[in-house]
Order: structure tokens, then sequence, then C-alpha cells
């Protein structure tokens, strides 16, 4: 049976629900990424759907979610915990409609911090891409996020751009020597927390765009061999 190019669904989560839309990949399907929103954005906020057509286009199928407490049309995230729980059963439920193909799980900012926790604590995947990691809240370096990233055995690949205010450099830099060597991180050179780059690099946003798709489906390419 032909597999649909698109699909709804609602989404049982811990006695909640939460709305999910599937989107096939505009070419040869090599995987299935479940994409998490940042804290202040949505399933259907520019920025993701931005980032779901870049990998659609890339080989990828995308599955753009409601955390819970966007779908209530609260401004204010849920715990850390009940992020990971709605992750989880978007992930499985995309098992479930989609399965026979690399699951990928991972996201925009909070969003993909949520889904490296749970991959840290063994949630079946096959890979986590992170877009924009959070490695501290702005203006406060000393406040690491990454005590729980060392934990991860699945293949990463982590996009940040060199001016995000939520990541500096040399800090990532040091946390990349205590991961393992199933971590692929790429620099976007002057783009900021958004993916967005000055006129004055000489850049533009379509070009960083364009090298998140090339880098995920390089990536996504090896995990399939």
């Amino acid at each position: 049976m032909r597999q649909a190019t698109r699909a709804e669904w609602r989404v049982d989560v811990g006695g909640d629900r939460t709305s999910a839309v599937y989107e096939a990949s505009d070419k040869r399907q090599a995987a299935v990424f479940v994409c998490a929103h940042g804290a202040g954005g949505n399933m259907s906020d520019r920025g993701l759907l931005r980032v779901a057509e870049t990998m659609r286009s890339a080989g990828l199928g995308v599955v753009r979610f409601n955390f819970l407490y966007r779908e209530k049309k609260s401004g204010r995230p849920d715990p850390m915990s009940r992020l990971e729980e709605c992750v989880a059963a978007v992930g499985e439920r995309t098992r479930a409609e989609v399965g026979g193909q690399l699951l990928i799980i991972g996201g925009r900012s909070m969003g993909g911090r949520a889904a490296s926790m749970l991959a840290a604590d063994g949630f079946a995947c096959d890979g986590l891409l992170l877009l924009a990691y959070p490695l501290h809240p702005a203006g406060k370096p000393e406040q690491l996020r990454d005590a729980h990233l060392p934990a991860i055995t699945v293949p990463v690949l982590c996009l940040n751009g060199t001016r995000d205010p939520l990541c500096r450099r040399d800090l990532m830099d040091a946390v990349l020597k205590r991961v393992g060597a199933n971590w692929t991180m790429r620099w976007l050179e002057g783009a900021d927390h958004s993916f967005h780059v000055l006129k004055s690099s000489g850049r533009t946003d379509t070009d960083v765009f364009d090298e998140i798709g090339a880098a995920s489906s390089s990536w996504v390419g090896g995990l399939a061999r």
C-alpha cells in the first residue's frame, strides 16, 4: 500500500493530547525526523516550517508537533520531563505510522535539548539532529546544559551558528572533547540562533539553510549505509 505523503495526527501524551503533522520527503526518503520546536515557537512557526522544508528537500520525512503548553495556547514551557514525554509519544506514534525507516529525533533549541535528554536516557532512535542547541542561557555561559551529552550513544549531528548567543563556540569545543565519536559538529559561519546572517557577512539566510540541508543529507546518508 502506498504510504501517505501527508497526515495529521492527534497524539496521546500522558492524559493529554497534542497535534502533529507528518510530511513525506520531496525526494527518495532516507529517514523520518521528529522535529520539536523551540521555547517561543510552535509546530507552524516560520522558522520551523523552513527547517521542515529544508529537511524534506534533503531526503527526510518530517513530523512537526506542538509541545503540550503550546497546544494549550500557553507561552510558559512545560517542565523538561513533560517535554521529553511529549517527544517520546510523538516518536512512538511516528514509528507506528511510518515504520521500517530510520527514526531521527531532535529539533530547534529547547526542542532539541529535550530530545537530547530523551536520547541520553536511552530512547530507541537511530539518530539525534540538533539545530541551534542551547548550550547555555543567553548571557549566562556558566550555566552549561551539557551534563547529559556524553551519555548519548546514537549518532548526533549538531548545527550551531558562530554568532549564536546561546552556544559559545569555545565552550562547545570543550564539551566536544568529552563526547564520543558518534558526534558530528557543524558550525554555520555568521549565523545566529535563528540561523540568520548579517548582510555584511556576504552570505544569505538561504545559503545557511542550503548548508544545513546538505550537511543533514550527507549525515543521514551515512546512517543508511
